[in-house]
């Protein structure tokens, strides 16, 4: 039997200061979708995470609470170990920093580098970030504090070792050259280039003598190993990695072929780990994806600033599979995504419940109805089956390519579209009108028998984002598994006997009731009900007792109207996509109106537009707009137009209106959600 082709993925190790919050853990799941969708695709995946548990913060930390470090970081390592498995994340191994043979590695590496003179003993000078453990030097300062958190900075000097960065600076930039996906995105890989190699590299300092928490350099013992020369190799010690030693284990797993990382770690992954590496001989490793922040209410999330969400109180109120979607969904490729608690339970209604578990419940009710549970082969008849079945056909390829390159949500999206292409398809074909007339039943049967075997297609794909749905929906509808290379094709599943008593993959949330009762629970904030806190000032100590007066009469300028104020759940009822016009032309007999056909993500749409005043029709073809995607549909001058362009108004100063599309400011895929 073929040896399969092997992958080796990490994430990030996660520092052991505090609970991981839901955009830490975000970086588990969305690894976890690469490593599931690998072996979807056949491969012997090797998925390694863990904790980063030496430095300062831990020691000041452990201090605070009257601990040893060891113990403070075994109870952190310990949580942070139990939501990654409460999120369900297939890893292979769970590395600890405090781990016997890793410090003992990392003493044997730095001995080495400092033996063949990449490392050397000095002194330090400069402005040191507690939190970041780093040294600045005034000029990368940002308004006198650290430029990577935000955080005041002391001065510092204490003696330190040294690695010699400069030496490799020109050969890193020739592996960019030569391995131009080695950075993804290309934004990640810019900012490094132009913000820190080309500016020149400093020497970085690889020890520290004013703490004590932190593997020893076993050949000086005022010194300890610098939390990144320490953090970093923990993806070849895990590996296998020995100084001086043959590995088999070593060897069949290196390079590793993708680091997951956040935005805000990608220098030290992207500069001092290829400089450690080159200096030790050792391959790099294939790509580092540098994945942009989750934020809660458009901003990182902090303690201090009470804004952090836990993965552990999103399950307990919404289930393991349901937090794992909302988080993907949220997040873009390159740009921050935002999660809250109330657009989580719009998201679970209106995808996980109206989309997807409504297809499912009604197919298999139906079968069940109109069959007696089982149906056999289905196959094309008519033009409607071709299209779907061409969907379908269509569907493994786009969502593994988005895998691959790592647009995850958009991979999401497109089994998503899938699943209303098949909603789509009842109304369609109407299985409850063909199941009144007898003559009509082979053609009800094939019907059936293409909706399970789209569901069967999409859950299959769904596997890698929520494993535990996926695997109930293939049981409701009577499919044991399809493999891979079968997942392109259509009409090839035989009879297929459905469960006889399906339940609800998810149930409807009501919405007002539980963010009140999480609110109660101080799970989440008040900002959630609408609530703002407002503080009252202060009463003057000398103010007596107040006067009764009469309001006074304001006159309202005539400029000013009265606006109608909604709730953030109204808005939220408007769902907003970008679109790309294919084609645009006039309507007959309306001066006013141009008839578009406008491509949202996978599907195509009639929109007609009162705009023909202010654009012909040549020089919209192409265009980006945005689409009010959910609006209902409306005839104008018999055509059906089935939605709406937004567009900004306004009076010039000559009295004459002006409108103008509103469009995104960078090139952005159709189909993307505007919010």
């Amino acid at each position: 039997m073929k040896d399969k082709k092997k992958f080796y993925l990490t994430t990030a190790i996660t520092y052991t200061s505090g609970k991981p919050h839901v955009g830490n853990t975000y970086e588990i799941v969305l690894s976890d979708v690469i490593a599931r969708a690998k072996r979807l695709e056949g491969y012997d995946v090797i998925f390694q995470t863990g904790t980063d548990e030496h430095g300062e913060k831990i020691e000041l930390k452990a201090a605070a609470e009257g601990k040893t470090p060891k113990l403070f970081v075994d109870g952190v390592a310990g949580e942070i170990e139990r939501i990654w498995r409460l999120m369900n994340t297939s890893f292979d191994r769970f590395v600890r920093t405090t781990d016997a043979y890793h410090e003992e590695q990392v003493q044997k590496i730095f001995k080495k580098l400092y033996e063949q003179g990449d490392i050397y003993k000095g002194t330090y000078k400069g402005w040191y970030c507690t939190p970041c453990e780093s040294f600045w030097t005034q000029s990368q300062l940002v308004d006198g504090k650290c430029p990577d958190c935000g955080r005041e900075v002391k001065m510092a000097e204490e003696e330190a070792y040294f690695f010699k960065m400069s030496k490799y600076a020109d050969a890193l930039l020739k592996y960019y050259e030569e391995h131009p996906d080695f950075i993804t995105p290309v934004s990640r890989k810019n900012e490094m280039v132009n913000n820190f190699l080309k500016p020149g590299l400093q020497d970085l300092c690889v020890s520290r003598t004013s703490f004590k928490w932190g593997i020893p350099v076993d050949f000086d013992s005022r010194h300890v190993v610098y939390v990144w020369l320490d953090a970093l190799t923990n993806y070849i010690t895990g590996a296998g990695y020995r100084v001086g030693e043959d590995s088999e284990k070593f060897d069949k797993e290196w390079p590793a072929d993708l680091h997951v990382i956040g935005k805000d770690i990608v220098r030290f992954h992207v500069i001092y780990w290829p400089i450690f590496l080159m200096a030790l001989g050792l391959p790099l490793p294939k790509q580092v994806y540098g994945h942009p922040w989750l934020m809660q209410n458009g901003g990182k999330m902090s303690k201090s600033k009470g804004n952090v969400i836990y993965a552990d109180d999103l399950v307990a109120a919404f289930g393991v599979d349901a937090t794992r979607y909302c988080m993907l969904k949220a997040m873009p490729f390159e740009n921050d995504g935002v999660i809250g608690w109330g657009q989580t339970i719009d998201d679970i209604n209106s995808d996980l419940v109206n989309v997807y578990g409504n297809l499912v419940q009604r197919t298999v009710a139906m079968t069940n109805k109109y069959f007696g549970g089982t149906v056999a082969k289905g196959g094309i008849y008519e033009s409607v089956d071709g299209e779907l079945a061409s969907a379908v056909c269509a569907l493994r390829d786009k969502v593994l390519g988005d895998i691959d390159s790592y647009h995850v949500a958009d991979a999401l999206g497109e089994i998503f579209t899938l699943l209303r292409r098949a909603n789509k398809y009842i109304d369609e074909t109407t299985p409850w009108v063909l199941a009144k007339d007898e003559s009509n039943k082979d053609r009800l049967e094939v019907v059936l028998h293409n909706l399970l075997e789209s569901i069967a297609i999409c859950s299959t794909l769904l596997a890698p984002f929520m494993p535990e749905t996926s695997a109930k929906a293939l049981a409701q509808c009577g499919v044991k598994e399809i493999k891979f290379e079968d997942l392109d094709k259509f009409g090839d599943l035989g009879t297929l006997k459905v469960d006889e008593s399906p339940t609800y993959l998810f149930v409807r949330l009501d919405k007002d009731k539980l963010l009140k009762e999480l609110v109660s629970k101080g799970v989440a904030p008040e900002s959630e009900l609408g609530i703002e806190t407002v503080e009252t000032p202060a009463k003057p100590a000398n103010e007596g007792k107040p006067k009764e007066a009469k309001p006074a009469k304001v006159e309202k300028p005539e400029n000013v109207v009265d606006i109608e104020e909604i709730t953030i759940d109204d808005f939220f009822k408007i769902k907003l996509r970008v679109g790309e016009i294919l084609s645009a032309e006039k309507v007959e007999k309306a001066d006013k109106l141009l008839k578009f056909t406008v491509k949202v993500g996978d599907e195509t749409r009639t929109i007609v537009s009162g705009i023909a005043k202010f654009y012909t029709p040549e020089e919209m073809v192409g265009k980006r707009v945005v689409v009010v995607y959910n609006l209902k549909t409306a005839k104008l001058r018999g055509i059906e137009s089935q939605g709406m362009l937004l567009c900004a108004c306004y009076v010039k100063d000559n009295g004459e209106e002006e409108v103008v599309l509103v469009a995104p400011e960078k090139s952005v895929p159709s189909g993307a959600t505007v919010r």
